[in-house]
């Protein structure tokens, strides 16, 4: 990563966001998502004497845009 100096960090300009009134849903256009992930593990002990192998995992992602 490079660090930006301050004459880089001059030359950036910003602008504002329109209102919430005009991000208002369009009837004609619609963003639609749907997400779901899913994660799983397993662990498996297998030729060793007297050892233990452990896995837990969980993990659950929803996404809805309307």
């Amino acid at each position: 990563m490079t660090k930006l100096s301050t004459a880089d960090l001059a030359t950036e300009t910003v602008e504002l966001l329109p209102s919430r009134d005009t991000m208002v849903l369009n009837v004609l256009s619609a963003n639609i998502a749907g997400v779901v992930a899913a994660n799983t593990a397993a662990a498996l002990n297998v030729g060793t004497a007297l050892s233990a192998a452990t896995a837990v995992a969980g993990q659950s992602i929803n996404v809805v845009q309307l």
